[in-house]
Parts: C-alpha cells; sequence; structure tokens
C-alpha cells in the first residue's frame, strides 16, 4: 500500500521497551528513490537529539494507531553513532551506523535494499553474512558519495514538464513494504486549478537541488489528457496500470520497468 510522507511525520517510533520519540523527516537516496532512514525526534527522552532509525528494523506497523514498532532496544538507540541532521550524512557515517547496528549495506547488491527488494525478508543470519562480506569489499575500495535527501525538503519544488510548467510537489506516496518512492504527487495550481497528478521517478529527466526544481520527460498535454486522480482515495494497482499505459511506459511492478539506479537522472547540487 502507498503511504503519504506527510501524514507518517508525528508517528510514533516503539522500541522494544518505550517510545524513542516521532518521525521528524525521511531520508532517501535519489538514485533508487528508497527511504534509507526515518529522522526521529527524540523529544524529552534525548534532548536536543535526533535519531535515525532504517526501514530494517521496522516491524509490522499500526497504521490506525499511528506507531512503527522497531527491533531496537531503547539502549542500543541511544547508543548508536551520534550523526548530525542538520548536515548532509556522508557513507562514513553510514559505514558507521550500519556497523553499529549489524545491518546489510543496501548500497552493496542488485535490490533496492542489496540482496533484496523488502527489507524484511533479511533474515539476522542473511544480515551477519552480508555485513560481514560487505565490510570486506569495502575495506578494498574506495567508499562512494551518498545521495541522500530530505523527503519533507523536496516538497514545494517546481515540476516542469517538457514545454512548460505543471505545478509543485505537494506530497510523495512511499510504498510500505518496500519504503520505495513511487509517486511524486503534484498540485498543478495555476495551471490546472483544483487538480492533482501523480508523476514518477522513473520519469524524471533532471533534478536541481539549488532550484527546487524537478523536470520530467512528460508534455502538459500528456499530464493533462491522464487519468485523474482522487488523493482522497486509496491508489489501487488497476489505476497504476491505467496510468502507466497511458504513457505508454511499463509499471515498476513488471520486469521490463527500469528502476531510476539504473538510469539516473541528470542532477545539479
Amino acid at each position: 500500500m502507498l503511504r503519504n510522507v506527510t501524514e507518517l511525520r508525528g508517528y510514533a517510533i516503539l522500541a522494544t521497551d518505550g517510545v524513542i520519540g516521532e518521525v521528524d523527516d525521511l531520508y532517501f537516496d535519489d538514485e533508487d528513490w528508497a527511504v534509507r532512514y526515518l529522522v526521529v525526534d527524540t523529544g524529552t527522552w534525548l534532548p536536543g537529539r535526533k535519531v535515525l532509525i532504517s526501514p530494517l528494523a521496522v516491524g509490522i506497523p499500526d497504521w490506525m494507531g499511528q506507531q512503527l514498532p522497531v527491533s531496537l532496544t531503547k539502549a542500543k538507540v541511544k547508543g548508536s553513532p551520534d550523526i548530525d541532521t542538520r548536515k548532509p550524512v556522508s557513507r562514513q557515517h553510514e559505514t558507521a551506523y550500519f556497523g553499529y547496528y549489524g545491518y546489510p549495506y543496501y548500497w552493496e547488491g542488485a535490490g533496492i535494499w542489496g540482496v533484496g527488494m523488502y527489507p524484511g525478508v533479511l533474515t539476522n543470519q542473511l544480515r551477519i553474512d552480508w555485513t560481514r562480506k560487505t565490510r570486506n569489499a569495502s575495506a578494498k575500495q574506495p567508499v562512494d558519495d551518498c545521495h541522500l535527501q530530505s523527503a519533507h525538503s523536496v516538497i514545494g519544488y517546481h515540476i516542469h514538464a517538457t514545454d512548460g510548467d505543471i505545478g509543485h510537489v505537494e506530497d510523495l506516496l512511499v510504498d510500505d513494504q518496500t519504503w520505495a518512492i513511487r509517486y511524486l504527487l503534484v498540485n498543478t495550481g495555476n495551471w490546472w486549478s483544483g487538480h492533482q497528478v501523480l508523476v514518477t521517478p522513473q520519469w524524471i529527466e533532471a533534478i536541481s537541488w539549488p532550484d527546487a526544481e524537478v523536470s520530467v520527460d512528460l508534455t502538459r498535454r500528456a499530464v493533462k489528457d491522464a487519468p485523474s486522480f482522487d488523493s482522497a482515495a486509496q491508489l489501487d494497482r488497476q489505476q497504476e496500470q491505467a496510468l502507466y499505459a497511458h504513457y505508454g511506459r511499463p509499471g515498476y511492478w513488471t520486469t521490463g520497468a527500469i528502476p531510476p539506479a539504473a538510469k539516473p537522472p541528470a542532477a545539479s547540487r
């Protein structure tokens, strides 16, 4: 099921022995467009500190109660590497973080999550084996820069079609199984008042982070003729299929789909 990023803000994070804090933001990587961390405000428990929680630790969410349980103790979280969330998170920081928790590196492997497409399918033994393997590999080769972005900072970015503006990003829709960002929800504003449309990361041609602009390889006419979208209703697979068929693109659920990592958009930083 797809969840709105803005609605996840404020969700309680429950450790095995108590509340850690609330979701303040999500960090996603702009190559695979997958959420890599929940940025958690620890409130009065750890005053002045925010911590990162990987989806690898998230259990079965309580969507009605707006709670995300994690397979961590409060002591484990408290002792995690201190990362200043006001600054870019480096690969060195991530390496220390994953090493501390004993997680596999998501950037090693063919899947969104290293050896797979879903964070939850990894068993503890696979985590241990994969972490040992990737640690050895990382010691032998240069560490690449990561490309983490704040999900909430992207909201408000202007969206440009090939022949003009179409609006701005109002929200992001996240797959609650894979934690992949499937769609940018676009408010068409003054161009097409009262309407919202969906575009996927696969259709992005370029992103200018300094200018807060996203360019997609779609025409304004194609966007306007696309199947209508109701943000108040749950998007189902039939509606997704109609959307992709309209644009003549393979769906992300098919083997013919090209993930963003295989064709990264040009970006200026």
